[in-house]
């Protein structure tokens, strides 16, 4: 057999190993679990869009190569292609073993986090530990936007979210989860640092279209929804 994007010889042997272990449908849960196209990935791989789709299909047999570049895409090892029983899934993330890291992409960070599960595979899910500074003088807040949803719930202090357009004023113990792809931003509304633990939630069904969802308080509309 011949390797349709290289010209290279693959053995039987290697053939049969590859269709046991499905590996183009990991290839593909991995590049759907990050909401990227064929076209993205392949500019990231340097494969053909084509060659892509036929190696998710079982159509073609990928070169360790070829596997090497689509696993660094995905920050994983060649190993994980070929595992056959994966070891159930326990991560201990210890306080002293995390960083604490500044908001991204502003000169002067409106909160630090750190990130609560980054040693689990594959997760549906990306918890944080937020703190949000007092701002030492009046600062437009940035608003930004990602894919799927996002849950929060206060551990103490006051914080503004904002969300389309609208503010709401949260204290500790409340909670809100929300549509992230809509665009808002968050801001320490107290004399003191606020904390929350705050949860990124994957799209679990991109083409359900989640735009449609409203934010729901766990304590209700009233005490949390405050114009201002």
């Amino acid at each position: 057999m011949v390797h349709p994007e290289n010209n290279t010889p693959t053995d039987y042997t290697a053939e049969n190993c590859i269709a046991e272990k499905k590996i183009g449908e990991r290839i593909k849960r991995l590049r759907l679990k990050k909401s990227m196209g064929l076209v993205e990935m392949g500019k990231h791989t340097g494969l053909s869009a084509s060659f892509l789709s036929q190696l998710e299909t079982g159509r073609v047999v990928p070169t360790l190569r070829n596997l090497a570049r689509i696993a660094m895409v995905f920050n994983k090892d060649l190993s994980y292609f070929f595992e056959t029983d994966p070891s159930p899934l326990f991560r201990v993330h210890r306080q002293a073993d995390r960083i604490k890291l500044p908001q991204s992409g502003v000169d002067t960070p409106s909160y630090f986090f750190e990130n609560l599960g980054y040693m689990v595979p594959e997760r549906m899910v990306d918890p944080y530990l937020a703190e949000f500074v007092v701002p030492k003088r009046k600062l437009d807040v940035k608003t930004h936007t990602h894919p799927g949803q996002e849950f929060l719930y206060m551990l103490k202090g006051k914080l503004e979210i904002e969300h389309n357009g609208v503010k709401h004023e949260l204290e500790e113990g409340d909670a809100v989860y929300f549509d992230a792809s809509i665009p808002h931003s968050y801001r320490c509304a107290g004399k003191t640092p606020a904390k929350a633990v705050l949860v990124t939630i994957h799209n679990p069904n991109p083409q359900r279209g989640v735009a449609k969802m409203r934010p729901v308080s766990a304590v209700g509309e009233g005490k949390l929804a405050k114009q201002a």
